[in-house]
């Protein structure tokens, strides 16, 4: 089958390789959509930072090259072993995470902090940029009826965005700040209308971004290059309970710190390429909290429902669909050259 494969910086390659067959307690996924997500961006312009490269993941037992892709959803064509619960013709969602079972994190239920975390198309396994995948039957959750295929490879993405605003102390009514309207600031800004923010300001330098914030619910929505984003917001507000992060751009970190008021929190949301710096007085004398998180846990059905409501639309966030033979230049280097992409789809071949 044809695959789209990590070989290092800036070379991936769609390329012939044996179709998976499901083990113990695995499915097999006729895959439909797939998102190119940020972190797929960053191994292709400076990785491997999650792709396993010299030595096996302990999870996956795979290395580079890796089949990419973790934003998925398909429906289910064969069943392992073992497998119940689940029927073939089901469609179905992908959790893409490796976790051990056994570490302190994963005993506790927080698997998403495992000691030893990976996720599928980036830390090896059968990734979603292909014709087939095979994942754990338990990391699979069946969808609605009324969401289009399109809308399954959302339920990652607004996993990660939904988590974040869940962790952070936001309560409605309060205000809050997302620095980058990519992808994820995007949904972040939805998740938080549903969390029942009164004000939500974003910070971004894309035009067309800029209006699509407003768009999905965004109070204001700021050029950082024309105006001083933090003075802006505080100005509005007199700084805001809680800022997300979400750009890994290390400039814009003590940005983050510099729009909450007394006692407010950052919540770190990107993966970072580099080192970022801040003055930790910043954090010390108001009582900030800073506050990372990484992806999700427990959350797909929750993010599934509220795509029937209307949250998380994929008719709005989807920019772009292409073929799998497209995607390094349909889909990488156009989201390299043009930052008003928010989204784009990869349509798996047959």
């Amino acid at each position: 089958m044809k695959a789209a494969r990590w070989h290092g910086v800036k070379d991936i390659r769609v390329e012939d390789i044996p179709d998976p067959k499901p083990g113990k307690g695995e499915v097999k996924i006729k895959v439909a959509w797939t998102g190119i997500c940020g972190s797929d961006l960053h191994e292709y312009l400076a990785g491997p930072i999650f792709v396993p490269v010299g030595e096996e993941h302990p999870l996956s037992h795979d290395k580079a090259p890796i089949t990419m892709g973790h934003e998925y959803c398909g429906t289910i064509t064969e069943l392992g072993e073992g497998v119940t619960g689940l029927s073939i013709g089901d469609r179905v969602a992908i959790e893409p995470i490796f976790a051990c079972g056994t570490c302190p994190a994963c005993l506790e239920g927080t698997y998403n902090l495992c000691d030893s975390l990976g996720f599928v198309g980036l830390s090896g396994g059968h990734g979603g940029f292909a014709a087939h995948s095979v994942v754990q039957a338990r990391m699979v959750h069946k969808m609605p009826d009324a969401l289009s295929m399109e809308q399954g490879a959302l339920v990652e993405p607004a996993a990660v965005a939904l988590h974040a605003v869940r962790l952070s102390k936001i309560k409605a009514g309060d205000k809050a700040a997302v620095f980058g309207a990519g992808p994820i600031g995007l949904l972040v800004v939805e998740a938080l209308r549903v969390a029942g923010a009164s004000e939500i300001h974003v910070v971004e330098p894309s035009d067309v971004r800029r209006r699509k914030a407003l768009e999905l619910g965004a109070t204001a929505a700021i050029d950082p290059t024309a105006t001083d984003a933090v003075a802006t917001i505080r100005a509005a507000t007199g700084g805001v309970n809680v800022a997300f992060e979400v750009t890994g751009v290390p400039k814009v970190l003590p940005q983050c710190i510099e729009a909450t008021r007394h006692e407010g929190q950052v919540m770190v949301v990107s993966i970072w390429e580099k080192e970022a710096s801040f003055q930790p007085n910043t954090i010390v004398l108001k009582e900030r909290q800073l506050q990372g998180t990484i992806a999700y846990r427990n959350v797909y059905p929750a993010v599934m429902a509220l795509m029937t409501q209307g949250y998380f639309s994929a008719d709005r966030l989807v920019t772009k669909r292409i073929a799998l033979e497209d995607i390094v230049a349909e889909g990488f280097e156009a989201l390299v050259a043009e930052k008003s992409h928010v989204k784009i789809l990869v349509e798996a071949p047959e």
